[in-house]
């Protein structure tokens, strides 16, 4: 979880999920669309792809990222869980 929580902890990275949300991108496409270098960008995907917030699968030169909403699913469950604790 701690994982989880340092990678939303930053703004690249959110921009990042933000743009996954709408399909599939590769590196490349990521890296174009902010103004930092691609070993930087290469170090952002990679921190997402430790907390399990997004996939990549390799086809030919590419690397094509995708988002995991399943991590996103189970934080929220656990979120939602102390919003029912509160309630009763």
């Amino acid at each position: 979880m701690n994982l989880l929580f340092k990678a939303l902890n930053d703004q690249t990275r959110r921009e990042i999920l933000e743009l996954l949300k709408d399909g599939d991108l590769t590196a490349g496409e990521i890296a174009d669309r902010f103004h930092i270098s691609k070993p930087s960008i290469s170090h952002h995907l990679d921190l997402l792809k430790q907390a399990e917030l997004v996939t990549s699968v390799k086809e030919g030169q590419f690397i094509y990222y995708s988002l995991n909403t399943t991590v996103m699913d189970e934080v929220l469950k656990w979120i939602i869980q102390f919003s029912k604790n509160k309630k009763k």
